[in-house]
């Protein structure tokens, strides 16, 4: 895993195999970026020389020369940060500019930054963007393992808080990473328990017979089908002198067939990562571990495996919710909410004073804003602030309206509320699963939903510090939100 270091060394001299300065876009060409003032001198036209060689100081892009003995790094790497701004480059700028670098670096010993600014945005964009996982390949011929170490040569940081910060994010991604078969619930629940106890959080799981007996009817109704039976994590941060107390929820859907309900066989595949909410949960209250927020944070992980079988539960069903509401079901491939109003229903007794759930929920969040931006729902000052908080740290959220005559389409007449709309009513996909949530969140407490189905995983070539498979989205921003209630 690649770790990172602060050094005070010339970033002439700094003994590193590949050197990165920042390049701006100018209107005369591109120019160096502060930090680099020792490079530029040793080279003497080093501008020059990158220009020739294609730099045009475009966000985001790389340029690299042998340095032929000029400084201690046999290749000086450039990458773009744009066009130069009035107010300095952006936080979200330097992440990506440092995860492009350090993705190239791959199969190198260390990567060092002679770039001015926010190091802690440097050095997760760096951490983050050198994250592989490695898979189950046995042939690993010409594969090249990550950097192993990120060195900040013109900006510091601290090295303790992003590494807290990076690990959350990198385990997250292994959780959504790994196959089904290796990750069913129980597995998943034992690894979140060992990970949470080694630094200092509790854990509680609960098994089938412990839901059964606790009447988390969602729970167990999802799980049915499945010979992996379901589980319930709570996990608790109780540092002393707290005196706000934040909960999250987080659906773990281990993996998705729809169950009855079948899904199409194409792209199945992907529901390996239908647990990315409860991973982001879980890997956020490991980093909340080691940065000791005085925040009380409880978290719940609802995790199940929804297949089909002779005892999955189906299509006209009425399940009976913790805390004692029913559930028309209508569909049982939208499952991840039905797990979700147990987690949502029992979180809110523990008397937080905000709530925020994270969940793969619908492939309506993804055809409404696309694979970047989460959609959030709830009451207006908690998707502000997740919107306020996640676009701080690149993770972009955008608040959605619950409007009424959607909420009038999922009345049942047999049961408290439908699990969607009347006749699978496919408009307003996203609103119907965050209305369908607010009937177990109390309307007094502050709230909010994130639909992660499309930021959760990109299938696309790597960009930034967001690599091929799960991208450990929302797992920064809840450890983000609970630093704001501090302020």
């Amino acid at each position: 895993m690649t770790t990172l270091a602060l050094s005070t060394a010339s970033p002439n001299q700094a003994e590193v195999d590949v050197l990165v300065v920042g390049l701006y876009k100018g209107e005369d060409g591109p120019r160096l970026a502060a930090g680099s003032e020792s490079v530029e001198s040793a080279f003497s036209d080093l501008s020059i020389a990158l220009e020739t060689m294609g730099a045009t100081g475009a966000a985001g892009t790389l340029t690299s020369i042998p340095s032929l003995g000029r400084v201690g790094a046999a290749v000086v790497t450039a990458v773009g940060l744009g066009e130069p701004k009035e107010e300095g480059v952006s936080a979200e700028t330097l992440r990506r500019a440092a995860g492009a670098a350090a993705r190239s670096a791959a199969g190198k010993a260390s990567i060092g930054f002679a770039i001015d600014g926010d190091g802690e945005a440097l050095a997760l964009g760096a951490l983050l963007g050198a994250y592989q996982f490695t898979g189950y390949k046995t042939d690993r011929e010409g594969h090249k393992n990550p950097v192993e170490k990120v060195v900040l040569l013109s900006a510091t940081t601290d090295v303790d808080r992003v590494t807290a910060l990076a690990d959350g994010v990198r385990v997250t991604r292994d959780w959504a990473n790994i196959p089904a078969n290796l990750l069913p619930p129980a597995e998943f629940a034992d690894q979140v328990a060992r990970r949470g106890q080694e630094v200092g959080l509790g854990v509680e799981v609960l098994d089938e017979t412990a839901l059964a007996e606790g009447g988390y009817g969602g729970i167990l109704a999802v799980g049915s089908g499945s010979s992996q039976k379901p589980r319930l994590v709570r996990i608790t941060w109780r540092p002393e002198g707290a005196t706000k107390h934040v909960a999250f929820v987080g659906k773990g859907i281990t993996f998705d067939t729809g169950g009855i309900s079948i899904k199409p066989s194409q792209g199945m595949w992907d529901m390996k990562g239908d647990m990315a909410g409860a991973a982001a949960v879980a890997g956020a209250m490991l980093s909340i571990a080691r940065l000791a927020p005085a925040v009380n944070v409880t978290a719940y992980l609802a995790l199940a495996e929804n297949m089909p079988s002779s005892t999955a539960y189906r299509p006209g069903d009425v399940v009976t919710a913790y805390g004692g509401k029913t559930i028309e079901i209508l569909n049982t491939d939208a499952e991840g909410r039905i797990v979700m109003s147990d987690a949502l229903a029992r979180a809110a007794e523990d008397k937080p004073d905000a709530l925020y759930d994270v969940a793969t929920l619908t492939g309506g969040q993804v055809m409404a804003l696309g694979k970047r931006t989460a959609g959030l729902m709830g009451t207006e000052s908690e998707t502000e602030r997740v919107k306020r908080v996640g676009t701080a740290l690149g993770e972009a959220g955008w608040p959605m309206p619950m409007p009424e005559e959607i909420r009038k389409t999922m009345k049942s007449p047999i049961a408290d509320v439908q699990q969607c709309a009347t006749n699978l009513e496919r408009s307003g996909h996203m609103l119907q699963g965050g209305i369908f949530l607010s009937h177990f969140v109390p309307e007094d407490l502050p709230w909010a939903h994130i639909d992660i189905a499309g930021p959760a995983d990109h299938g696309g070539e790597s960009y930034g510090y967001i690599v091929k498979g799960a991208t450990g989205f929302a797992a920064r921003t809840l450890v983000g939100i609970v630093e704001d209630h501090l302020q």
